[in-house]
């Protein structure tokens, strides 16, 4: 049993690495620093959920739970 926690463990891991290594920077550029929008106000801005980049954070999300579940579990074990 603790060997499959911590195999599970490893795979989260290398998981929560990978899909954070996808997602775009947050970082606005030179148009940040002019007052430019960083979101965009145009159609992919307003339905981020239904894009790539809104998947790849709810991924990211329950990577991160599963993390933190699994290393109290490591942990007590």
């Amino acid at each position: 049993m603790v060997e499959f926690v911590k195999v599970l463990f490893l795979i989260v891991c290398v998981s929560l690495i990978g899909i954070v290594l996808m997602q775009k920077g947050k970082a606005a550029g030179l148009s940040g620093a002019f007052g430019g929008s960083a979101t965009g106000d145009n159609y992919w801005g307003k339905n981020k959920s239904r894009s790539l980049e809104g998947n790849l954070e709810k991924i990211t999300k329950i990577l991160a739970a599963l993390f933190f579940i699994l290393a109290l579990i490591i942990s007590i074990i």
